[in-house]
Parts: structure tokens; sequence; C-alpha cells
């Protein structure tokens, strides 16, 4: 295809998707002096963009402190003693979970840390972790920590599973495999929803069933999972996650992050935890006595006193997805991921790309990655000659991220003409 007839095609499909008006309910960065007025932005699994409603919610908290400063806490016209729990329903339903089984607390790292003192409990035999091979580097750094922290040696203890020889992107029988291989050592599994380089969504039913037949506990990271694919925590099973809410829900950089606990890790027995005074229960916080008293559900895992001001802006992007629902925007992904698919593949057709997400729907969210050669050069250039931001990972790979709520197909049509220009010939 054309790159003018793609264009054409292009405006055709974004005049025809009822969802492309969302695209102005944000903030997209100019291109100043390019032949476009604004990038054509692919970044959003690294960082979302800001939901224009995000500076009228962040200057409206700022008033509230400087019109009540402390009283805030109780007489804002949002108390914040409970601005975080207010953010659980809209979170609960993007993860499939009960508000009780999510906070919305600190970050992404540090929960895992802090989820990790509950649910790493090696004893015997069981003292081994599993993740991906292509886990983002934090998590691996975590789990390596935490064995080492135990007095483990982390090499032995990380078991890591890894795409076959040739391959970009896990099977999940090799998954499954390796679980019931090592079950008798395993203490942990702990893996992507959605693996951050390639893009391919693991079934979390079938890997944490697996988990738990072999009598280990299944954790999930779900920081490229949430808001890119419907996720449904609580009725895989899973006993516990934790995410960011800085890339597909658009909560600012740093963002608030989030928690799951199932149920029944806080139902049926007080489990062992690192406590901190905001998960006592409000009941009797303010009385300052030492004895901790958590308050219900995955709010007892929080910590600390709850930033405030850095919650706004996620409210206001919570808002979008209350609006929109996950259902809509999912639909609006596969369309623009598949057109991007098309693209690709007739740039492919000449040029030295290769796709290495999978191409079955239901196996990636909204991303397609691609390994190209010289990647951080082809990334600097597609930036400044053609406004378009994509995120480069070495050696080789480019990651596109089709953000439904306000990619447009009109971007994606930019980017394969980019790419074709900029790529090596076959």
């Amino acid at each position: 295809m054309s790159a003018t007839r793609a264009q054409e095609e292009a405006g055709r499909l974004d005049a025809a998707d009822p969802l492309s008006t969302l695209r102005a309910e944000f903030a997209i960065p100019p291109w100043p002096g390019g032949r476009h007025p604004e990038w054509a932005y692919f970044a959003g699994n690294s960082l979302g963009l800001m939901p224009r409603a995000a500076r009228a919610a962040l200057d409206a908290e700022l008033g509230e402190w400087a019109r009540l400063a402390v009283e805030g806490w109780f007489e804002a016209r949002e108390p914040w003693l409970e601005y975080a729990g207010a953010l659980r329903p809209s979170v609960a339903t993007l993860v499939g979970a009960s508000p009780d089984e999510i906070a919305v607390v600190g970050t992404l790292s540090v929960n895992l840390h802090l989820l990790l003192a509950s649910f790493f409990r090696p004893g015997g035999e069981r003292r081994r972790i599993l993740i991906e091979d292509t886990a983002f580097p934090s998590d691996s750094h975590v789990v390596r920590s935490q064995a080492a922290w135990h007095g483990l040696d982390p090499d032995e203890t990380v078991l890591r599973v890894a795409p076959r020889d040739g391959e970009a992107t896990l099977r999940v029988e090799d998954v499954v495999e390796a679980i019931e291989r090592d079950g008798e050592s395993l203490a942990l599994v702990l893996l992507g929803a959605v693996n951050y380089l390639t893009g391919e969504v693991l079934p979390l039913r079938e890997i944490t069933e697996a988990t738990h037949r072999a009598g280990a506990v299944c954790g999930w990271d779900l920081a490229h999972a949430i808001g890119n694919v419907p996720v449904d925590l609580h009725e895989s099973g899973a006993d516990f996650a934790a995410w960011c809410h800085y890339k597909y829900v658009n909560g600012g950089p740093g963002a608030p992050a989030g928690i799951f606990v199932n149920e029944r890790h806080w139902r049926e027995a007080e489990p062992l935890r690192l406590a901190g005074w905001w998960a006592v229960d409000p009941a009797t916080r303010f009385r300052m006595e030492p004895g901790f008293v958590p308050r219900r559900g995955a709010e007892g895992w929080a910590i600390s006193t709850p930033p405030i001001v850095a919650y706004a802006p996620l409210r206001a992007s919570l808002a979008l997805f209350d609006r929109v629902g996950m259902a809509a925007l999912r639909e609006r992904s596969i369309r623009l991921t598949g057109w991007l698919e098309t693209l690709l593949d007739d740039v492919a057709a000449t040029r030295r790309i290769t796709l290495i997400t999978p191409r079955e729907v239901d196996r990636r969210g909204s991303q397609l990655s691609i390994a190209v050669e010289h990647a951080e050069a082809v990334a600097r250039r597609l930036r400044h000659e053609h406004g378009v931001v994509c995120d480069v990972r070495q050696p080789d790979v480019l990651r596109f991220a089709p953000a439904p709520l306000y990619s447009s197909f009109e971007d994606c049509s930019r980017a394969a003409a980019a790419l074709r220009d900029l790529s090596e010939p076959r």
C-alpha cells in the first residue's frame, strides 16, 4: 500500500471510528516546525499522555491545600483521608477484582517488595522463584534481592523461563511445563501479564492454576496490562498483583501505583506483613497506639500517608475509563493494532524489519514490537525527522503502542511510512 493510499484510508478509518473523539481529551505534544502539528505518539507503554482534565484536578487539590491546610484531610470537597479509597472501584474494574481487594498506593517495585514480604516465605525445599527470562529488569532485581535477603543464592533461587531458540515470545505450554518440572521446589511464580518487550499476553487463569497445582503462590505484574487488556485477577485465582498507573492508565509520571490481594488471604487468617500506620483501621489510627490492627482488605498493606496531589491526575484519567469502558477500548485497540500490523507487513516486504509480537489478537495488547537494525538511531530519526515517538529497547527492538484513548489511524500510517524511509532495504 502506498503512503498516499495509507494516509487516505487512515483518514477514512478515523472519521468512521466512534471513539476517535477521545483524542481531544488529551494533550498531544506539539511538533514545532514539523510537517504535522503534533507528534504521532506510540510511547504510552512507557508514559501515557496527560488527560486535559488532569490540570483542573490538580489545581483543585492545590486550592484545597491553600484553603484548608491540614483540615483538608477531613473538610476538603473530597476529604483527603479517603481520597485513595475513592479510586478503588474504578481500578478494581480495570483489573477484575472487588474494591476491597485493591489498594491504590505506593510505587510498583516498592509494592512488590512489600507483597513478597507476605507471599515469598521460603522454607524446606520450597525456596525458588520462577520469572520470565525477559521480565522487566526491576522485577528481576526485586526477586533476586529478595532471595539474597532470605540468605539464598539468587542464581540458584531465581529460575527463568525463556522462549524457545529462534522465537521471541513464550509458549504457554513451556511456562506450564517449567512450573510442573520444578513444582516441588517452587515457592513463588511471578510473571508479567503482558510482557514489556514483546507485548505478549499471558493467560492468568491457566498459569495461576498450574502454579497452585504445584503448591506455589502466584503473583502478577500488571504494569503493561492495566488499561491495556481486560484482566480478571479474582476469577483467575491469582494470589496477589502489583502495577503502576503511568503507562496505559495515564496517571502521570511516577503516579501512585496499585496492588491486589485476593480476599482469601485476608478473610481467613491474619497474614504476615510489613506494617505502617496508614494500614491501620481508620477507627483506631489516630489513637496513636503501638498495636497494629489492620484495616480490611488490600489497604491493610498500605504503609505511608498517601500523596494526595499525585492522586489528582490519576483520578482524572480513571474518569475516562469509567465513562468509556474497557470493552470498547479493547475493541478499538484491536482495530488500531490490526491496522498498524497491516502497514508494517507492507514495510517488511521490502525493508529489514521483523514483527516479534504475537499476531493472534488475543495474545497481544496495544503494542507491536519490531526488531530493526540500528534501533536507537532509527528511533531518534523517527522523532526528529518524522515526529513519530516510540520506545527503543536495546539492542534492536522498537515498541509501538497505539493506545486506544488517544492514538489515531493516521498516527499508524505516519509511523509505517517513516519506517519505510529509515530502515534498511532487504
